[in-house]
């Protein structure tokens, strides 16, 4: 099952870590970054990649989510 994806525009500031991470995946647009092909609601189904976790996890402004399903799996609560 797919993973959801979002970048927050709102809170991104535009590091480029994610797309350095997962280039595939992730890409910089602009002021901020966004997730490559993404849907009109800014949600992009993508495959399981732990590259994805990493991106989030290390993302300064914690502005990537990851959901499986109804779970957030990312960035980590810990």
């Amino acid at each position: 099952m797919p993973w959801s994806v979002r970048v927050d525009p709102q809170l991104c500031l535009a590091s480029g870590m994610c797309a350095g991470v997962a280039p595939e995946v992730f890409v910089l647009d602009g002021e901020h970054a966004r997730v490559r092909a993404e849907a009109a609601d800014g949600v992009e189904g993508v495959e399981p990649d732990e590259r994805v976790l990493d991106a989030a996890d290390i993302c300064p402004a914690l502005a990537i989510t990851v959901h499986d399903g109804n779970t957030v799996i990312a960035p980590s609560q810990d």
